[in-house]
């Protein structure tokens, strides 16, 4: 099942894609947080949500938002993730996070809730006072059950489903402040969707292709099968010491072919479009304003 948020007019929606429609399964008060609210319920809620809808509206006539508009709490980034993109990262002169180019541990940081759009939205980066926006096409994780100290071999058991991410950044505002958190919570800079496909749509992970298009360039292109640590070390290692709640996010780290990694840099401008796609979860098309 492919799960969205929407508007319909003025008013908010959430419900799944059948087809070329979006069939509706909750509307009005409420149903910004509804795709959450099914996440948490599990199975039982999926399929009562799949059996709700009687209301059916042409995706032509709906502006879709992030299918979690806002998350219940910050989202899980992993960074260096990709063998190439490490290399790409370390010998740009911005990576202050550590001195080794491949990471022997997972790097994890977080993204403000509030850094969340949807598909379609302006990123806003005039937000940025240092002129230097850079796209990271990604692959999201959707936690669907609560887990705590989760081994690898049971990991994909507690996957709700999965969506496409850009954990747009702020290069300079990532180097100045030696961590990650200024420079890519900005606000606006992680649009996520158009929907999330949950796990058993989206079958063998691993075999998703991402690509990432700038003005309709291409300028990223690998397969999950090429992370470095995969997702159920991700899912492992991050609940080791915490607890990932159920509608938690993890974006799993970009590829190479950045903005960083061209000499001089390639960053963004009012008016670039960026296109994030992956296998079977859509496009994320989004404009830097």
């Amino acid at each position: 099942m492919r799960l969205v948020t929407f508007q319909i007019g003025d008013t908010v929606a959430a419900g799944f894609i059948d087809g070329e429609d979006a069939v509706v399964c909750a509307e009005g008060a409420g149903a910004d947080r509804a795709v959450l609210g099914v996440i948490e319920g599990g199975a039982e809620a999926l399929d009562r949500w799949g059996n709700s809808g009687t209301r059916r509206v042409p995706l032509s006539e709906v502006c879709l938002l992030a299918p979690i508009p806002e998350p219940r709490r910050d989202v899980f980034c992993v960074g260096k993730n990709y063998y190439a993109h490490a290399a790409e990262f370390h010998s740009s002169g911005f990576d202050s996070s550590a001195k080794e180019t491949v990471p022997s541990h997972p790097v994890v940081f977080t993204k403000a809730t509030t850094s969340v759009c949807g598909p379609g939205a302006v990123v806003k980066g005039s937000l940025d006072p240092t002129n230097s926006v850079d796209y990271e096409g990604e692959l999201g994780v959707i936690i669907g059950k609560r887990c705590f100290q989760v081994p690898k071999a049971e990991a994909y058991d507690h996957v709700f489903g999965y969506v496409t991410i850009n954990d747009v950044t702020s290069r300079e505002l990532q180097k100045d402040h030696n961590q990650w958190v200024i420079g890519k919570g900005v606000d606006t800079f992680c649009p996520m969707g158009p929907w999330i496909a949950t796990a058993d749509e989206v079958g063998d992970v691993t075999a998703l292709e991402l690509v990432t298009r700038i003005n309709g360039e291409e300028r990223q292109r690998a397969k999950v099968s090429d992370l470095i640590f995969d997702i159920p070390t991700l899912i492992e290692t991050m609940s080791r010491t915490m607890t990932l709640l159920p509608g938690d996010i993890i974006a799993t780290g970009t590829p190479v072919g950045v903005g960083i990694g061209f000499k001089p840099p390639r960053y963004l401008a009012d008016g670039d479009v960026m296109e994030v796609e992956i296998t079977g979860l859509g496009t994320l098309r989004n404009t830097i304003g």
